[in-house]
């Protein structure tokens, strides 16, 4: 069997193979509720046969959304269309996770095919944001975030608990912490985004406090037998890794002795002046030193598309889980399409029976 497609365990969760679709964001909810966009787009992508499936960020309060129409868990009507989803997706045999967040000084953004820019304080369909310096992103997402407050703080880090209780109710096995992409958690981690003097910002034990509290609080409420993850950006690409990959490490670590079980390894986005090396798997690397320096099981969701390419990472014990996104969008049957490359006997197991008898019984036959 190839590495690609054996089980993976973790806490009282085991997936069918190593293929995870990671949270992609759909822009397509109305007041942070779901509705039959998502309910279709999540079912088919469990029908496809990848182990684990993340709903989309998904905002734990209004301010915290990326775009007004962005998903959201801060009140409880919104469990029963996120429930069904949940149900969808394990009924098809995968793992039901979702990722929850706080968009930070990056909140109030049109949708990526409308502008991908702030909506200007003010208009229709704008709110202020917050961050935890006044200090803007720049280029197209030019608003000063207010400065946050300790009130503010302590709001913040009750609304991600909240979200995580309603979470549970909603029938989610996986949950998964936003702390990447220049987003809330992640810009109190940056010193390009943290100027604070006070005891949250500075030093990296500073600022990595929001971080920490925010995860210990969470940790209180999801239960101890389910996984709790986080996607954590790790590196900059902006000169500055040198320095902060390491105190990425340590911070992960800390992340470990406090109750996270995984981190799925990403890119900071803090500041528009990084040069990112894009090309296939290249994080890869990054995170096998995170998985082997922190001590914790890991993925990553960027550049592994290609069934050689994903079974490689976790036959090398570069990642635990491989995150195939864009590639699933193309394809929500990815995970056939790489069983037949990668040689495996009967593909067709993950698949729903009424695809697989057509699909293998008719096949066309191969040609030289």
């Amino acid at each position: 069997m190839a590495a690609l497609f054996s089980a993976f365990s973790l806490k009282d969760v085991t997936l069918r193979n190593r293929i995870a679709v990671p949270p992609m964001c759909q822009y397509m909810a109305e007041d942070g509720y779901t509705n039959e966009w998502h309910q279709a787009h999540y079912a088919s992508l469990a029908r496809g046969g990848a182990g684990l499936v993340i709903v989309e960020a998904t905002g734990v309060s209004p301010e915290g959304r990326i775009t007004p129409a962005c998903l959201g868990l801060w009140e409880d009507g919104q469990i029963d269309g996120l429930r069904r989803i949940a149900a969808n997706i394990e009924a098809a045999g995968a793992v039901p996770g979702i990722q929850i967040g706080h968009a930070g000084r990056k909140a109030s953004a049109n949708k990526p095919w409308e502008g991908d820019d702030h909506i200007p304080s003010g208009e229709p369909g704008s709110w202020e944001i917050i961050g935890p310096s006044a200090i803007p992103f720049g280029v197209n997402l030019p608003r000063t975030p207010a400065e946050m407050t300790k009130q503010d703080i302590d709001r913040v880090k009750a609304d991600f608990v909240a979200s995580a209780k309603r979470a549970v109710e909603a029938g989610f096995k996986w949950l998964e912490l936003h702390f990447a992409h220049g987003y809330l958690a992640q810009s109190f981690w940056s010193p390009v985004a943290n100027q604070r003097e006070d005891e949250y910002g500075g030093n990296a034990e500073n600022r990595g406090r929001f971080l920490l509290e925010t995860l210990q609080a969470v940790r209180e409420v999801w239960p101890q037998n389910l996984p709790l993850t986080i996607r954590f950006g790790v590196v900059e690409y902006d000169g500055s890794d040198d320095t902060l990959f390491p105190e990425s490490i340590e911070l992960i670590k800390q992340f470990k002795a406090n109750g996270a079980d995984f981190i799925s390894v990403s890119i900071g986005f803090n500041t528009p002046e990084a040069r990112i090396p894009w090309g296939p798997a290249f994080l890869a690397p990054v995170a096998e030193r995170v998985r082997r320096e922190a001590g914790v099981p890991v993925a990553t969701a960027w550049g592994v598309d290609t069934p050689a390419l994903a079974n490689g990472t976790v036959e090398k014990e570069q990642l635990d889980l491989v995150m195939i996104g864009r590639a699933h969008l193309s394809n929500p049957h990815w995970s056939y399409m790489a069983a037949k490359a990668l040689g495996e006997e009967k593909p067709s197991w993950v698949l729903p029976a009424s695809y697989a008898h057509w699909l293998e019984r008719y096949a066309p036959a191969e040609t030289e």
